[in-house]
């Protein structure tokens, strides 16, 4: 099917961060000195005061949104966990994307592990007041990073194998899951257009992409890991889809064939700050 919609774990004194050519302060009144990111009107709330502890760049991400109704999702997203919704509608979201320069903080990016593909399923929560972004399953084509991600943030990170090409504007992505019962698998292409855009605050786009944390769980406790980035900017993209068996976990729902809306990045740099517990699990 070929569609076209447009649209489209850390930060402190000793690492630079600059807005609109000034220095800034983070929520304990910390000063910032400059780095390369320069928005942070975007944020929901203040930076972390504790320092960042990894920093990774995210290249070529193809966004695929799906609005659901959120009783349908609330059976497959902790209780704790409100689901997220906006003009009442639930969402979930498939990005593939390439992986590169990831290092832990003060160290260098390491051959062979600093680089890699990964593809993303996830949708939008919010617990206690901070919204945020659930993960059902973070597919990767790098052994170390997927066992290293699981211990270091206890998201549910998978084995694939995995191709990404590119050529110009045109990028294709293949990823079948390593070892599932069930494989799941993804291929599609895509076409970028040229012109990226800035998101509108109270759009859609703007409340799916702007998003500065994600949850885990960790034993009976849950956790919260922060990030920041620049805004987001897109663009309009055609996208055609050969295989998509990501959101299989979902009972059938005509409604899922399809994205509702599409989103193309071409970069962004994360930094990721210390997991924090923030709650406990409920006891049935």
């Amino acid at each position: 099917m070929r569609l076209h919609k447009g649209g489209g774990i850390f930060l402190h004194h000793g690492f630079q961060i600059k807005e609109k050519g000034r220095r800034i302060r983070n929520e304990n009144g910390g000063m910032l000195k400059m780095y390369s990111f320069k928005e942070t009107d975007q944020r929901p709330y203040p930076l972390p005061r504790r320092p960042w502890v990894m920093t990774q760049v995210w290249n070529d991400l193809l966004f695929l949104h799906y609005s659901i109704d959120p009783h349908i999702l609330r059976a497959h997203v902790p209780k704790e966990l409100e689901i997220d919704t906006f003009n009442g509608k639930a969402w979930i979201s498939i990005i593939p994307l390439r992986i590169t320069g990831s290092r832990v903080r003060k160290m260098p990016s390491l051959p062979g592990i600093s680089t890699y593909i990964e593809l993303n399923v996830r949708t939008y929560v919010v617990y206690k007041g901070v919204p945020g972004i659930y993960f059902f399953s973070l597919d990767a084509n790098s052994l170390a990073n997927v066992l290293g991600a699981r211990a270091a943030s206890a998201l549910p990170y998978k084995l694939a194998s995995m191709e990404f090409k590119q050529r110009n504007h045109e990028f294709y992505m293949k990823s079948v899951r390593t070892g599932a019962k069930d494989a799941y698998q993804f291929e599609a292409s895509y076409e970028r257009a040229e012109r990226m855009t800035e998101l509108w605050p109270d759009t859609i786009d703007f409340w799916l992409l702007e998003r500065y944390c994600m949850y885990s769980y960790y034993g009976k406790y849950i956790l919260r890991g922060d990030i920041h980035h620049d805004a987001w900017k897109v663009s309009d993209v055609k996208a055609e889809i050969y295989q998509n068996t990501m959101l299989a976990f979902l009972p059938d729902n005509p409604s899922m064939n399809e994205p509702d809306l599409l989103h193309y990045a071409r970069m962004k740099r994360f930094l990721f700050y210390p997991l924090k517990k923030v709650g406990e699990a409920k006891v049935s």
